[in-house]
């Protein structure tokens, strides 16, 4: 790390923790030749990860997205904003540790659908019902019954 004051190359690390945020890591630093103070912040590079969608195009993937549908799932229920974030924290998680750099969009509403199974029963169905594109009542009491047998076991 360069001294911004003498351009020096070299320093030491004084002290180092994470910041509030935790996406980052905060450290001071001395150089060794003028042992003037600076500060550096370590952030690290996400990769980027596409989505391929059912007509085979590619997106970027939007965590907005994913939580924007998890949001309508779970409209009227008794579910709170900060447990919807962290189903869509956990999922985003899953996928980059994957550490593949495109993912199905299928993939992305399973892993929902999963997570909403464990929290809220009608907002599983929900998002299931749209995910899934039910054409007709037989398929939707079909996700029903799968869903009353799993109790059940």
């Amino acid at each position: 790390m360069r001294c911004p004051y003498c351009g020096f190359a070299e320093s030491k690390v004084i002290d180092s923790r994470p910041t509030e945020e935790s996406n980052s890591i905060r450290r001071r630093r001395e150089c060794l030749k003028c042992q003037k103070r600076f500060t550096t912040y370590e952030k690290l590079e996400a990769i980027s990860l596409a989505v391929i969608k059912k007509d085979q195009s590619r997106q970027q993937y939007d965590r907005g997205k994913v939580l924007k549908g998890i949001i309508t799932a779970c409209e009227k229920r008794p579910i709170s904003l900060s447990q919807m974030e962290q189903i869509a924290d956990d999922i985003e998680s899953e996928l980059y540790q994957s550490m593949t750099r495109e993912i199905e969009s299928t993939a992305i509403g399973e892993k929902v659908m999963e997570k909403l199974k464990k929290l809220d029963e009608v907002a599983y169905v929900r998002f299931a019902s749209v995910y899934k594109s039910f054409d007709d009542i037989d398929t939707f009491m079909a996700e029903l019954q799968g869903l009353i047998d799993d109790k059940k076991d």
